[in-house]
C-alpha cells in the first residue's frame, strides 16, 4: 500500500501524522474515569473535649470523605440533604470550566439543597493536579462539613519529584464546643464578633494537649529513611495556621493544586482554603515526634483561639517504651508566635512555579480593590443588637461595598434567566474615594454600603487585581479566594501599593499559581489571570466571619464566541428558589 512508504507523497506523511496525533488525543482520554459518590448530610452524635454534639456531617463521617481522582476524571456526586439546615457543597479549587452550575456558593450559583431534597453535582478535572478540597458553603456548616480531594496525575504521568513511600492527608480544622450554627446566630444578633472555637483538630482530633482527647490523637507511621507526601489542607473556618513537625524539615512542591520549585522550610504558614504539599524524609533517630499547629492571628486587639493542636509523627522502629501510649515524652515543635508575620511572609515569598510560566502582561482589566473590616452605625449604640465597637455593628467590605447575598434566586440563575433586580453590575473598579489607606482613616469612611454588586469582565480578558489591606477597624491578613479561576501571584507588600515602584518590581517570571491568597496585613497582593471561564464566579475572604460581613463581590465572565466558551445550560435538578 502506497501509504505504508514514507519515501512517498507528501499527503501521506500528512495522514499519518493526523492519525497518530488523533490516537494520542482519543488515548489521553481513554484511562479517564467517571467516579460516582452519594453524600448524606446529616446530624451524627460527635464527642470532643467530653462532650458529645449532633454534629452536621457527611455519611456520618467527621471530617467528610476524600476524593481521589486523576487529573481528566469526572464526578458525579449526589447529595442528598437529611439535616435540617439549608446547604451547598463547593469543590475548592475546581476550575469548573463552563460549569458555574457545580461550583456550590449558595445564593451564587445555585440556591440551596432544601432539607429533604437532592442535589447531583457532575464536573471534570482539567490540567489539575495535587491537593484541593470540598465543603459545605452556606453560612458555617463548613466548620464540620469539609474533607479532601485528592488529584493524581494521569495514569503514567510521574510526579515532577521522586515517587514517595506513602502519603497522608492532614486536615487542620477548628473545634467548637457548641453549635457552630448558634455561634453564627449570636453574633449575626449583637453585631459583635463571633466566640473564638475551643479548639484545632489535625483529621478531626484535637490531639494531647487538650482534655479528654489523648486517646484518639492521630498517628502517622512511618519507616527510618523513607520520603511521604503530606497534603496540609487548611479547612478551619476563621484561622491562618502555622504548622510544623518536630525536628523534620518539609520541602514544599505543591499549594493549591500546582507544582511548585522545591523549597526547604522549618514551618508552613496556610490561611484557610489555601493547600500545600510537602515531602518530608524521616531522617532523625526513631522517635514520636509531634506535629502541631496553631495560630497565625494578624489583627490587632481581636480575640483568638491560643491553643495548639497535635498529631504524631511515629517511627515505626521507635523504642517499645515510646510505643505504649507515651504520648508525653513526644518532641513538640517550635512554632513562630502568634503574630510572626516576618515568617508567613518568609515562607510565601518561597513559592514559586517549577518554570517560566505565561503570565497576562497586556492588561485590558487593571483593578484595584481594598479588602478589610467596617463598622455600621446604630441608632440605639450599646443595645442589644449592637454590641461592637462602640455600640457598633462589625461589618466588612471590597471597595466600600459590602456583599449582600440574594434571598430570592441565585445571582447565576438571574444572570442565565434574565431576571432582574437580583444583581447590578456597578461594582467600582477602584475604591470610590481614595485615600490612605493603611493610615490613619476617617471615621467617615469606616461604613460601607450595602449591595449585590458585580464586576463584568469580557471573555478572554487579561486581567490583573491588587487587593489592598486597609487599617479600617485594624490591619489583617485576608486570604482570598476565587471560584473558577487560578491565577498568578506577581507581588504583594507592605503599606500602600505604589503602581510605579511596584509594578516595575513584578514577577512575571515564574510567579506561585494559586486559588487563595493572603493580602498581606496593611499591605498589598497582587493577582494576574486571564478571563477564560465564563459564568458568575464568587471572590471572598475565606475567614467566614469575614465573608457573612461582606467581604467578598463576585465576576460576570462574558460569553465568548462558539459553545466552547460560553456556560453550558443548567442542570434539570438544580435546586429551586
Amino acid at each position: 500500500m502506497e501509504c505504508c512508504n514514507l519515501n512517498v507523497k507528501p499527503w501521506c506523511a500528512f495522514f499519518l501524522l493526523g492519525f497518530f496525533v488523533m490516537f494520542a488525543f482519543l488515548s489521553s482520554f481513554a484511562d479517564a474515569e467517571t467516579h460516582y459518590h452519594e453524600f448524606v448530610i446529616e446530624a451524627k452524635p460527635v464527642k470532643r473535649l467530653c462532650r458529645t454534639h449532633s454534629t452536621i456531617t457527611v455519611n456520618g463521617q467527621f471530617p467528610g470523605p476524600t476524593l481521589e481522582v486523576r487529573n481528566g476524571d469526572s464526578l458525579v456526586i449526589k447529595v442528598l440533604n437529611s439535616a435540617r439546615y439549608n446547604i451547598s457543597l463547593h469543590w475548592h479549587g475546581v476550575r469548573q470550566l463552563r460549569n458555574p452550575w457545580a461550583d456550590g456558593p449558595t445564593y451564587v450559583t445555585q440556591c440551596p439543597i432544601q432539607p429533604g431534597a437532592t442535589y447531583t453535582y457532575r464536573f471534570t478535572i482539567t490540567n489539575q493536579e495535587g491537593t484541593l478540597w470540598w465543603h459545605a458553603h452556606t453560612n458555617w456548616l463548613r466548620a464540620t462539613v469539609y474533607g479532601a480531594l485528592i488529584i493524581h496525575p494521569k495514569l503514567g504521568s510521574p510526579y515532577p519529584f521522586s515517587m514517595p513511600k506513602r502519603e497522608y492527608t492532614i486536615l487542620l480544622g477548628e473545634w467548637f464546643d457548641r453549635n457552630p450554627m448558634d455561634v453564627l446566630k449570636l453574633a449575626q444578633f449583637t453585631g459583635a464578633a463571633p466566640n473564638v472555637s475551643d479548639a484545632y483538630t489535625i483529621n478531626g482530633q484535637p490531639g494531647d494537649l487538650y482534655r479528654c482527647s489523648s486517646q484518639e490523637t492521630v498517628r502517622f507511621p512511618i519507616e527510618s529513611g523513607e520520603t511521604v507526601l503530606l497534603r496540609i489542607i487548611n479547612s478551619a473556618l476563621n484561622q491562618e495556621l502555622f504548622f510544623a513537625i518536630a525536628n523534620h524539615k518539609m520541602t514544599v512542591v505543591g499549594v493549591d493544586a500546582a507544582y511548585t520549585k522545591p523549597f526547604t522550610t522549618n514551618v508552613v504558614m496556610s490561611g484557610p482554603g489555601q493547600t500545600t504539599n510537602v515531602l518530608l524524609t524521616a531522617d532523625q533517630p526513631p522517635a514520636h515526634y509531634y506535629m502541631a499547629a496553631r495560630a497565625y492571628n494578624t489583627a490587632m486587639n481581636a480575640a483568638f483561639d491560643n491553643t495548639t493542636t497535635t498529631a504524631i509523627l511515629e517511627y515505626k522502629s521507635a523504642p517499645c517504651s515510646a510505643k505504649k501510649g507515651q504520648s508525653s515524652k513526644s518532641i513538640l515543635p517550635q512554632l513562630p508566635g502568634y503574630n510572626d508575620t516576618a515568617t508567613a511572609t518568609a515562607f510565601n515569598a518561597g513559592i514559586r512555579s517549577p518554570s517560566q510560566v505565561k503570565v497576562p502582561t497586556d492588561i485590558d482589566e487593571n483593578l484595584f480593590f481594598t479588602v478589610g473590616l467596617g463598622l455600621n452605625n446604630c441608632t440605639r449604640p450599646n443595645s442589644p443588637r449592637c454590641q461592637g465597637p462602640n455600640g457598633t455593628r462589625f461589618a466588612a467590605s471590597m471597595n466600600n461595598v459590602s456583599f449582600v447575598l440574594p434571598r430570592t434566586n441565585s445571582i447565576m440563575q438571574a444572570y442565565y434567566q434574565g431576571a432582574p433586580g437580583v444583581f447590578t453590575t456597578d461594582f467600582p473598579p477602584v475604591p470610590p474615594i481614595q485615600f490612605d489607606y493603611t493610615g490613619n482613616v476617617s471615621r467617615g469612611l469606616w461604613q460601607p454600603v450595602p449591595g449585590t454588586k458585580l464586576h463584568k469582565l469580557k471573555y478572554g480578558s487579561r486581567v490583573q487585581i491588587v487587593l489592598q489591606d486597609t487599617s479600617i477597624v485594624t490591619t489583617e491578613d485576608h486570604p482570598m479566594h476565587l471560584h473558577g479561576y487560578h491565577f498568578y501571584v506577581v507581588g504583594s507588600g507592605f503599606g500602600n501599593f505604589n503602581p510605579t515602584k511596584d509594578t516595575a518590581n513584578f514577577n512575571l517570571i515564574d510567579p506561585p499559581k494559586r486559588n487563595t491568597i493572603g493580602s498581606n496585613p496593611g499591605g498589598w497582593v497582587a493577582i494576574r489571570f486571564v478571563a477564560d471561564n465564563p459564568g458568575v464566579w464568587l471572590m471572598h475572604c475565606h475567614i467566614d466571619s469575614h465573608f457573612g460581613l461582606g467581604l467578598a463581590m463576585a465576576f460576570l465572565v462574558e460569553n465568548g464566541v462558539g459553545e466552547s466558551q460560553s456556560v453550558i445550560p443548567p442542570p434539570a435538578d438544580l435546586p429551586p428558589c
